[in-house]
């Protein structure tokens, strides 16, 4: 049976997943036995090499390129963009048990299957790739070799932003960021500048996608906002909170990145964007009881309250609303945004820095959510993904599945397409996201 870690704290099994496991033989052979199935040696398990780094082409034409040396991401012949969102993959939980590795067996199935099925010109993978709070410091970080073989293996380009799960005293988002660009030749995720979203919070960055390979400027760019969030140990070496939202000096960095843009490229409406934070916004508590399931559809199963959104009252020992000054940035400074897209997962019970004294009580968020709404005070939507994993908790009737948006080149700037996918190939709540959406 799955514990939170408060519940591991009172059984005084806290050290022992940080450091040395008990039962260490039967621990560690479990351990071992699973990473070495589904991690490094996956590739030789299906009898199949790891498929050849893609191919490298120098950027030409713009300064403004991250990827120099990377394959550019553009639209197809057909002036169409798909991209997929797994969410919520929850790597790692309980390996010293049967189910731990069976979920994330099961979760690979999922994932192969999705990119069979969706055919994604890029994946984002949308937070908590990684239960950090299960996890080993010595081996943690093998995990993202497991989690990101089927995007490897089927050469399938993608990026990520990281969740509330992915940072403990096991593991962090800056230690995901540097396995991932070593292991997986397919990704685009970088670390953001020195200086930019604060400790546990350096996964700030862009991808840009060409209409055309050769273009000199990107028609879409694709932002990855990091929540924070989280556990770590402190000076003292007890457990202390992350802040819970996009760090104020990334609002700084994104008014800097879009008039960068602007200069090299030009206005910033012939551009469009869609942006990924694994936390939703504090704003978007507050469009759940409003919101008409028939123009906004999709399952709405959790109610959102404290610690399911950024720097709500009661689990941000900082005070509330601290996400704000992020929010008025992106609102405001990216052009036509589509979608906010988020997700999130249990969350663990919060304490003062350097006491033992729980701020509240552990929670489970967002997992049973999948709709998409529109802010009415800003006219910004916000979407959650679909889970996918099997790690992270669920129900039973949720299901499993991704959200995928396609994009056209001729309507590009005024709206998208997106739904979600189920595990059994059914699509359901397919909408437009466009200017009349939720109207």
């Amino acid at each position: 049976m799955w514990r939170s870690k408060a519940e591991r704290l009172e059984l005084g099994d806290y050290q022992s997943l940080s450091h040395t496991p008990r039962r260490q033989s039967t621990t560690m052979k479990v351990i071992v036995s699973a990473l070495g199935l589904f991690g490094l040696s996956y590739y030789a398990l299906l009898g199949s090499a790891a498929p050849a780094v893609l191919s490298d082409r120098q950027a030409t034409g713009d300064a403004l390129n991250p990827y120099p040396n990377k394959r550019r991401i553009h639209f197809k012949d057909d002036g169409s963009f798909r991209l997929t969102v797994f969410s919520d993959l929850h790597f790692g939980e309980n390996p010293w048990d049967d189910w731990g590795p069976e979920q994330d067996r099961k979760s690979l199935i999922v994932m192969n299957n999705m990119l069979d099925l969706e055919q994604p010109d890029f994946v984002a993978i949308n937070g908590d790739l990684i239960t950090g709070e299960n996890t080993f410091k010595e081996n943690s970080t093998l995990l993202v070799d497991q989690l990101t073989s089927p995007l490897t293996q089927k050469n399938v380009p993608f990026a990520s932003a990281y969740g509330n799960h992915d940072n403990s005293p096991n593991i962090t988002h800056l230690q995901e960021i540097e396995r991932e660009q070593l292991v997986a030749p397919t990704s685009y995720t970088r670390r953001a500048p020195k200086g930019v979203g604060g400790p546990g919070g350096e996964g700030n960055y862009w991808v840009p996608v060409y209409a055309k390979e050769t273009d000199p400027a990107p028609s879409l760019i694709l932002w990855f906002f990091d929540s924070r969030s989280g556990w770590k140990l402190d000076s003292n070496k007890q457990l202390a909170n992350i802040p819970d939202w996009v760090d104020d000096t990334v609002a700084k960095w994104l008014t800097e990145e879009t008039a960068a843009m602007s200069e090299a490229w030009g206005p910033p409406e012939n551009r469009a964007a869609l942006a990924f934070v694994h936390v939703p916004f504090h704003v978007m508590e507050s469009l759940q009881p409003s919101r008409d399931p028939v123009k906004e559809p999709g399952m709405d199963e959790d109610k959102l309250g404290v610690g399911s959104t950024q720097s709500t009252v009661d689990t941000s020992a900082w005070g509330s609303d601290r996400d704000k000054p992020f929010w008025t940035a992106l609102t405001s400074t990216v052009k036509n945004l589509h979608a906010v897209v988020s997700g999130h997962g249990t969350l663990q019970p919060l304490h003062a820095s350097g006491t033992s004294t729980p701020l509240t009580h552990s929670v489970d968020l967002d997992h049973g959510n999948e709709w998409c709404s529109r802010d009415p005070t800003t006219k910004q939507v916000l979407c959650f993904n679909k889970h996918t994993g099997y790690g992270g908790y669920s129900k039973p009737d949720w299901g499993h599945g991704v959200r995928t948006f396609d994009f056209n080149l001729a309507t590009l700037t005024t709206s998208v397409q997106t739904w979600v996918t189920m595990e059994n190939g059914s699509r359901i709540d397919e909408v437009t996201l466009d200017s009349a959406y939720g109207a």
